[in-house]
């Protein structure tokens, strides 16, 4: 069966995204010629991850983003921010997190409700969020002119390090003394 963990783990490391099991299994099925059973698929993957959890590794197998990756350990989390910030140029501007907040919060949204919200005109964020992928237009709006409307992408999971939309930190959980200016009269 070791055999099967070593394919396993080539093709989680060359997936440029998460990759699911079914499609580990279509593959294997196709290289081996043979049904490839996903309960052996699904086994190998969590004797995988219980192996890549031991401290020799400083990455681990991690399910997210609807499929399986190999991600860094949090303890190298100094040297992994230097690289990031030396590829600065791949970082999202505050207009573009607050354009992605709103869809992220608000999906399926029009460009006019994110301006709307906004106050500002944001089809350069929406415009850089699609180029980097974050977003997807999700359809057509029934309104006047039936605006596109726009929702978060698989690489929005994979990027945020969540498996869905429900994994994001809801208003409840911000506390609201943080979020006030000044004191309170009585």
């Amino acid at each position: 069966m070791e055999f099967l963990h070593r394919h396993i783990e080539a093709l989680v490391f060359c997936a440029p995204s998460p990759l699911g099991t079914n499609e580990i299994v279509k593959c294997l099925t196709e290289m081996f010629e043979a049904e490839v059973p996903i309960d052996h698929v699904q086994s190998a993957i969590e004797e995988l991850i219980e192996k890549y959890n031991s401290e020799e590794f400083s990455f681990a197998l991690e399910n997210l983003g609807g499929g399986y990756q190999f991600l860094t350990k949090p303890a190298y989390q100094t040297s992994i921010s230097i690289l990031l910030k030396q590829q600065s140029q791949k970082r999202l501007s505050t207009a573009q997190l607050e354009t992605l907040s709103i869809i992220a919060y608000k999906q399926p949204v029009t460009k006019g409700d994110i301006e709307q919200i906004r106050g500002v005109n944001s089809d350069y964020s929406v415009q850089k969020l699609l180029e980097k992928e974050l977003v997807e237009v999700k359809g057509k709006s029934d309104g006047i002119g039936r605006p596109l409307l726009f929702g978060t992408s698989g690489k929005f999971m994979e990027y945020f390090g969540i498996n869905s939309i429900n994994d994001l930190p809801q208003p409840k959980d911000f506390s609201q003394p943080e979020n006030q200016i000044g004191e309170e009269r009585e």
